[in-house]
């Protein structure tokens, strides 16, 4: 298995959900899909999807993405760890997610945001 290109591709579907866009939320979370907030909420995804509504979306990403990485958990599942900055507020996250191949397209089934003051 090609781990960078992997890597890039998990990347490109974070950055996918991080536009806010509900096209790209309605296909890349799974329909039983959990995410621990960095706010301390739960959410799944209808509240994901709930909370698009008369939400702009936007091309561009509100973070930089730092030191991302992939670890393959199983032949379809792949855990994602990284670090995020909100550039509107300079908060900073530790992040990680579980995305599972379904049907042939990798989904997204959990995640969870980890506030810390730390920066990296």
């Amino acid at each position: 298995m090609d781990y960078s290109l992997l890597t890039e591709e998990i990347l490109q579907l974070e950055k996918q959900l991080m536009t806010h866009d509900e096209k790209p939320l309605t296909e890349l979370l799974a329909d039983d899909f959990l995410e621990f907030g960095s706010s301390g909420s739960t959410y799944n995804k209808k509240a994901q999807l709930d909370a698009l509504s008369g939400h702009q979306s936007s091309n561009s990403i509100p973070f930089t993405i730092t030191n991302f990485s992939v670890k393959l958990l199983a032949p379809d599942v792949v855990l994602a760890t990284y670090q995020t900055c909100k550039h509107t507020e300079n908060i900073h996250a530790l992040r990680s997610s579980i995305w599972k191949k379904n049907n042939g397209k990798w989904q997204m089934f959990f995640h969870q945001g980890t506030p810390t003051t730390a920066t990296y």
